[in-house]
């Protein structure tokens, strides 16, 4: 995906704090599953050229999604992080195919990252763009 090595950070929040952020960043007030903050756009930090940025993940939205649709805690944020590291990489989801295309290559990195079983649960909806920009 155009990097050999790479690092973000991974931050676990409550949905209060990601309702914050999400109203910070991206003007709506409302809480949300995972938001990507990316450090690849804009200005770049000195000495990490490889820095991603973060990915933050609401911990009771996470799990809430896991029990609504059936599979594991660790599949959910699984699917969030890898969502997130996409967005970092460059993806967007804001159109139907965008969405289709993302979805398609987020359960093929899960099948190749989670261990037998978890990966093949039903995935989960994403409604829409968490990008904070």
């Amino acid at each position: 995906m155009g990097y050999e090595s790479a690092e973000c950070g991974v931050l676990l929040v409550s949905d209060r704090r990601i309702a914050e952020l999400n109203r910070t960043f991206r003007k709506v007030a409302a809480p949300t599953d995972v938001l990507a903050f990316s450090m690849q756009e804009g200005q770049r930090v000195q000495g990490s050229p490889n820095l991603l940025g973060d990915v933050v993940i609401s911990a009771e939205r996470a799990l809430s999604q896991a029990m609504d649709r059936g599979h594991s805690l660790e599949r959910e944020l699984s699917f969030l992080l890898v969502h997130g590291l996409l967005h970092l990489l460059g993806w967007d989801d804001t159109t139907k195919a965008d969405r289709r295309r993302m979805l398609q290559a987020q359960e093929k990195i899960l099948k190749k990252i989670l261990p037998e079983g978890l990966e093949s649960n039903r995935p989960p909806r994403i409604s829409g763009s968490r990008t904070a920009r």
